[in-house]
């Protein structure tokens, strides 16, 4: 049987992409406050706004493609059982060849009706308002905004639980629930963490081996020293 290799990736995993990280060094993302294009509140005083914005990543995210580090985790099926967790949106980790993916805050290329959150339909053009379900709801991007709840997070726990390795690529580690996912893992569970600028990991009794590297180089070195 298979070892079942966990994949925690955020997004220092698709920087080498071109994908913006988060946000930048002065809190604002691609010139923006978070909360007027990423939560409910935002949603309800600008919609335009917010349908803009997620329009221009959707236009980029189909001009960029995976890169060599989401090749290697598609890679490692052929080894392992390889489980992906992703707080990213793009979907670079499907596009490189993994077959299990599972995401934290929702995807770019999906959008959902404000009356049923589980009326998810694959888009990838542009969304305008007026653009709606066949009920006549407006149709909104598929994206867990802050102040929204996690759904995938119960699952994501269990697959972190049944863990023999776990790979943390390119997150601060500062983003909640996803953050506290390593802590579900077995106390024996060895971590490696991937990151030119790693956070400090606090709490953590597991065996951590961490890379100071970007997405790539670090899965270069795990391939070639670790697995």
């Amino acid at each position: 049987m298979k070892k079942k290799l966990v994949i925690l990736s955020g997004a220092g995993m698709s920087a080498e992409s071109g994908i913006k990280t988060f946000r930048d060094a002065d809190g604002l993302w691609e010139g923006h406050d978070i909360m007027e294009v990423a939560s409910p509140i935002g949603w309800d005083k600008n919609p335009e706004l917010v349908l803009d914005f997620y329009n221009k990543r959707r236009a980029q995210l189909l001009e960029v493609q995976p890169n060599r580090g989401h090749e290697i985790i598609a890679e490692l099926e052929n080894q392992f059982d390889v489980h992906v967790i992703t707080q990213n949106v793009d979907d670079l980790h499907e596009r490189a060849g993994s077959s299990n993916v599972l995401h934290l805050h929702g995807e770019l290329l999906k959008v959902r009706s404000v009356a049923n959150e589980n009326h998810i339909i694959d888009w990838k053009t542009d969304l305008y308002l007026g653009d709606t379900d066949k009920h006549g709801h407006q149709l909104r991007p598929h994206i867990v905004w802050f102040g929204e709840a996690v759904p995938a997070i119960d699952e994501a726990i269990e697959i972190v639980q049944d863990a023999d390795i776990l790979i943390v690529i390119g997150t601060s580690l500062q983003v909640y629930p996803a953050a506290g996912l390593i802590n579900f893992a077995n106390n024996e569970v060895p971590i490696y963490y991937i990151d030119p600028k790693p956070a400090t990991m606090y709490d953590v009794i597991n065996p951590v081996t961490v890379i100071p590297m970007s997405a790539s180089e670090g899965m270069e070195k795990i391939m070639s020293d670790s697995l």
